[in-house]
């Protein structure tokens, strides 16, 4: 149980790393760029997450491995990435996976570190999201927590369950396992079924010069 944080933690750097990966495949960068891509995707939750908590260097600075499990999974999807399309049949499957493995750790080690329930949650939260947040944007794209399915949603999900198990003091092991498929069913659901939070509209916008060559009438010629 004491090694559970980190098996999840490192799993999820390697399906974030794998997602990234693919969408820099996708994107027809380099074998540099993909391996940027890949880290980036992989770290930028754990990192900021780390960095919020206090804890410096953060984790995928201070150990080897998390840099080695992103190079790793950045290299076989850019040798084997029609073979990883295959398993995968999306990269979001990917995403998603990733961002209920992060949730759960972002959370468990929030309130390791003393954070009271609700900044747990929200750590949690922002742990999940963040890699996808970093690897849309390098890539130029709006980043997917804003327009996608209950993204952050099925993150903030995944994190309460960890911190409700951790206050009524359950067992660690089924309240992860509960968290992890609960946060994945619901991005997976809310992926194909199309689930969304309202979407802002944009109107008309309000033109004042417009209005004031109609007050005027038509012109005479």
């Amino acid at each position: 149980m004491e090694k559970l944080p980190l098996v999840l933690d490192l799993t999820g750097t390697f399906v974030f790393a794998l997602s990234g990966a693919l969408a820099g495949v996708k994107r027809e960068l380099d074998l540099f760029g993909v391996l940027v891509l890949s880290f980036a995707a992989a770290n930028s939750g754990g990192i900021t997450r780390d960095l919020l908590i206090g804890v410096v260097p953060p984790g995928a600075v201070a150990d080897w491995r998390y840099l080695g499990v992103s190079l790793f999974a950045g290299i076989v999807t850019f040798y084997f990435s029609s073979l990883i399309v295959r398993m995968s049949n999306s990269v979001l499957l990917f995403d998603a996976a990733g961002l209920a493995l992060f949730a759960v750790t972002g959370a468990s080690k929030a309130l390791a570190h003393g954070l009271n329930p609700l900044m747990a949650i929200v750590l949690g939260m922002v742990t999940g999201i963040g890699g996808g947040m970093v690897r849309d944007v390098l890539l130029a794209e709006i980043p997917t927590v804003l327009r996608a399915e209950l993204y952050a949603i099925a993150a903030l999900a995944a994190a309460a369950i960890v911190v409700v198990g951790h206050m009524l003091q359950l067992p660690v092991a089924p309240v992860t396992a509960v968290a992890l498929i609960s946060c994945f069913s619901l991005r997976v659901m809310a992926m194909k079924r199309g689930w969304r939070l309202p979407v802002a509209k944009f109107g008309d916008r309000y033109d004042p010069s417009a209005e004031k060559i109609n007050s005027k009438g038509p012109k005479k010629s």
